[in-house]
């Protein structure tokens, strides 16, 4: 099991970092490991979508069904793919000088043994490289 709650502040508006977040078609522009994403079905409360990702050896896609509170939270609902489970939210409050008070939460297992050891030793680093990617993926959208 690998699991991490993180809250940060950015200088963006909530619903900047929420459309940031939701523009997943662009994740594999910028986000590390991401190497395609595929929009299923879309309404403005769901999306479904499957993601590929990949690192070295592993190269795994999976499917998810994104529940959406407009411009306030966001919920990834796992179907199918290479995990026991995995649960995931971002949530977007108002903070201080119209900035942005940020928590992500990420929790999963993978069904392979090696894929899950492998994680655990690279996930801090890995779950830290994401979270600086989505915040330089804000100053090249929105400026510093």
């Amino acid at each position: 099991m690998a699991t991490r709650l993180h809250t940060h502040y950015l200088s963006y508006r909530p619903d900047q970092l929420y459309d940031l977040v939701m523009d997943v078609e662009k994740y594999p522009e910028f986000l590390p490991w991401c190497l395609a994403v595929h929009i299923l079905s879309q309404s403005e409360t769901e999306i479904l979508i499957d993601l590929c990702v990949g690192y070295k050896f592993f190269r795994e896609t999976f499917r998810s069904r994104v529940h959406l509170t407009p411009k306030t939270r966001i919920d990834v609902e796992y179907i199918t793919g290479p995990f026991h489970y995995l649960n995931n939210h971002w949530v977007f409050k108002e903070g201080p000088s119209r900035g942005t008070n940020i928590e992500f939460f990420i929790d999963f297992e993978f069904k392979n043994q090696l894929f899950q050891s492998v994680t655990q030793m690279v996930f801090e680093s890995a779950f830290d490289q994401m979270l600086a990617a989505f915040e330089k993926r804000a100053q090249e959208v929105y400026g510093v």
